[in-house]
């Protein structure tokens, strides 16, 4: 029986592919498992911002404007006070 087969439309991927599995000695199909494992790792348990802010407006039952709460709670520092040194 065959091996599976992947096939990618991209241009760009299927040479990144061929050119990792020369440099690393490694078969292709090894090359894009190794990939998609990591990928599948750096990105599980990451919410797409789109869907946090829809589930934060959803749970808090209003629109926030983070932009009016930090200016409303912006404190100013004290004007900065530069005296003049005495020179002798």
């Amino acid at each position: 029986m065959a091996e599976p087969r992947l096939s990618v439309r991209s241009a760009k991927a299927r040479d990144l592919a061929h050119r990792l599995a020369r440099r690393e000695n490694r078969s292709i199909a090894d090359v894009v498992e190794r990939a998609l494992e990591s990928y599948e790792i750096r990105e599980a348990g990451r919410e797409p911002a789109s869907s946090f802010y829809a589930r934060l407006a959803t749970e808090s039952g209003a629109d926030i404007d983070l932009d009016k709460i930090i200016r409303e709670d912006r404190e100013l520092a004290p004007p900065a006070e530069f005296g003049l040194i005495n020179q002798l």
